[in-house]
């Protein structure tokens, strides 16, 4: 994979006008904290076209696009800006919320659930009570409830009614047992309706206490956020770290705004701006992989390519005389491996029409494009298209591939959600049985201290004190998640497991999940350290279930050769002093110099944008002191894109 950023400049200026003091990125971080665990932030080139008037500036080819996006608009008769900002009583209804099992709707949630008790023998208050549910626990109870009821399936005994009026008169008080709740996956942890004001204000009229998650020091600012109009904000650099900064010496290439209205008339975000929005996406990101630099990044990563390599040649039982399917081959070189591994028949699918080419023209240049007078030494077949739509086309007979093999992972394994067309190709393509390369994922966190981040660099300057920047970064970076390669002498605790994936075996939606670990202090650190964020890595392993001969694994651990995947740090509001034994004074907070913290215990959720392609994650830490105490932060939200 490789990593672009696009410019902002008008984006934020446009927040700015918005709310002096207020970049793109608090923006991001508000609408991701009132969607729970989704950021809000999909593009409207219409929202920031009257900055570009008094801009002196060639947009090229992305200026075209964004004309053509806007006449295909107005084309289809939807609506413009100037319509969508005039239209005073549509904004208003837009700001009410919809009942959970009709059609009525309220100004408040308050409002809202007292009519769901008295009409639908819902009580949100004494379930969310007795089922003793949290922020993410409700997140996804509403969520389930809405696609029971677009199925006329009652959400609580799971009868199928025919009609929704027939639904309505069957709702009756739940039965539930805490230890068996239908909505208690994390497939509902993605908003099942988008535009959904109760996923934004059930919690409003909590009493927030210092334990709560969602409590936020920019509380006048996400205030201040509530009166404004609903902002959809989309910055389209395919397969680009906009949301990430990203510190590494890569080719980049700047993406283009395009601009979508959300179709306010319906309550579910409709199926032709979705899909055009996707397919902008997917245009933008395909075409960042046109460049040569990325490929030569990535090819030039001896760790990633002599995994593959030794994954694919050295396991002669597996390869010779099999069917392969290359999954995004790029320039081919995965399914090059194959054909001289001995494969019968190398499928090398991928969706960069440029890329195609090229790939076609690599394996012609060695003697390897498959043709129909090939007398058997071509094998490899590019075929030109995303999993997706080839399915459709039925140009690779279904469970007729023996191997699959597929360089999926993103920047924290999962960004680019290039993860879940590889487990469709799996499942229509893959014989019973038949092989994955790799065949597992695993995912692994460690807090990290002062040197992984910039502020020892600050404090000494030729001599002169500038620790004031140092600290400004450190308190940007707990709002963005941060691309770097760091050394492992930097990490400050031990290695925990947060997730694992088994790809033969797993299903897309368990792309999404939610773990929790406990980060203790390295033995090897007697005194006070402070840990300042915890960073993210994986590895992919090509397990001896498919690779006997040579099984290998591929890291980007920081403790293994740099990769250039990095490692994804996520940056603490303030950092978290650790301590081998407890101090005497046990009445200042966990987590400070004079009571530090034995552990730290965190929940992380990694979960797909609603913005195509991109990943949200949020964070929550708990500082556990020697004698018990705790000291909870807010939750930290972190959208890569």
């Amino acid at each position: 994979m490789g990593s672009k950023r696009s410019p902002m400049g008008f984006i934020s200026i446009y927040c700015e006008s918005l709310l002096p003091g207020t970049n793109f990125y608090r923006v991001c971080r508000y609408f991701s904290c009132v969607a729970g665990l989704r950021s809000h932030v999909i593009g409207i080139e219409t929202m920031v076209a009257p900055l570009y008037k008094n801009v002196d500036t060639d947009m090229g080819e992305n200026e075209e696009e964004l004309h053509s996006i806007k006449d295909m608009d107005e084309d289809d008769g939807e609506q413009t800006w100037e319509d969508w900002t005039s239209d005073e009583e549509k904004k208003e209804d837009d700001d009410l919320v919809l009942c959970l099992f009709c059609d009525s709707k309220y100004s408040s949630s308050n409002s809202l659930f007292e009519h769901c008790r008295s009409s639908h023998s819902f009580d949100f208050g004494s379930i969310r009570t007795s089922m003793n549910l949290d922020f993410y626990g409700c997140f996804k109870l509403l969520n389930y409830i809405r696609s029971q009821v677009t199925e006329n399936r009652c959400w609580s005994c799971g009868i199928t009614c025919q009609s929704r009026p027939e639904l309505q008169s069957h709702l009756h008080e739940p039965s539930l047992e805490s230890s068996n709740l239908p909505w208690d996956n994390d497939m509902y942890l993605k908003p099942y309706m988008e535009e959904d004001n109760l996923l934004h204000s059930f919690d409003e009229d909590e009493e927030l206490d210092d334990d709560d998650p969602m409590r936020s020091t920019d509380e006048d600012m996400l205030k201040n956020l509530n009166n404004l109009e609903k902002i959809t904000i989309e910055e389209n650099g395919a397969s680009s770290s906009n949301g990430a900064q990203v510190k590494s010496d890569v080719t980049e290439k700047d993406g283009a705004h395009e601009g979508v209205f959300n179709d306010k008339k319906s309550n579910n975000f409709p199926v032709k701006t979705v899909d055009r929005e996707i397919v902008i996406v997917n245009k933008n990101y395909f075409g960042s992989y046109s460049s040569f630099g990325i490929h030569k990044e990535m090819i030039s990563d001896k760790v990633r390519t002599d995994a593959y390599r030794q994954a694919i040649v050295d396991n002669p039982s597996l390869i010779k005389g099999a069917v392969v399917l290359d999954v995004g081959c790029g320039t081919g070189i995965l399914s090059l491996f194959a054909a001289q591994a001995g494969a019968s028949m190398v499928n090398a699918v991928e969706a960069s029409d440029k890329m195609a080419s090229v790939a076609s023209q690599i394996a012609k240049d060695n003697g390897l494009l498959w043709n129909e007078s090939s007398n058997g030494n071509g094998v490899v077949k590019v075929v030109n298209g995303m999993v997706e739509d080839l399915i459709e086309s039925k140009q690779i007979k279904p469970k007729s591939v023996d191997v699959l093999v597929s360089e999926w992972m993103g920047y924290c394994l999962l960004y680019e959600s290039m993860l879940t067309s590889v487990l469709i190709a799996r499942d229509h393509w893959l014989k019973p049985g038949g092989a994955m390369l790799p065949d597992t994922a695993t995912m692994f966190v460690a807090g990290f201290g002062k040197g992984a981040t910039s502020v020892p660099f600050w404090e000494n300057v030729y001599g002169i004190n500038m620790s004031c920047i140092g600290k400004e970064l450190v308190e940007d970076a707990a709002h963005i998640p941060i691309v770097d390669v760091i050394d492992g002498n930097n990490l400050v605790t031990d290695t925990a497991l947060l997730q694992e994936f088994d790809l033969v075996t797993m299903k897309p939606d368990e792309v999404d999940f939610t773990d929790s670990v406990q980060l203790q202090k390295k033995s090897s650190q007697s005194t006070i350290t402070k840990c300042y964020g915890i960073v993210v890595w994986f590895e992919t392993s090509f397990t001896s279930r498919f690779c006997k001969e040579a099984p290998t694994v591929l890291s980007t651990s920081p403790y293994t050769p740099s990769t250039h995947w990095a490692q994804t740090l996520l940056t603490f509001r303030e950092p978290i002093s650790l301590g081998s034994k407890a101090l005497a004074n046990d009445s200042l907070p966990v987590g400070s110099d004079a009571s530090p913290a034995v552990n730290i215990n965190s929940r992380i959720s990694i979960v797909r944008g609603v913005e195509h392609r991109t990943i949200d994650i949020s964070l929550e830490v708990t500082a556990v002191g020697f004698d018990g105490r705790k000291q909870k932060w807010p939750v930290q939200m972190f959208n890569m894109q």
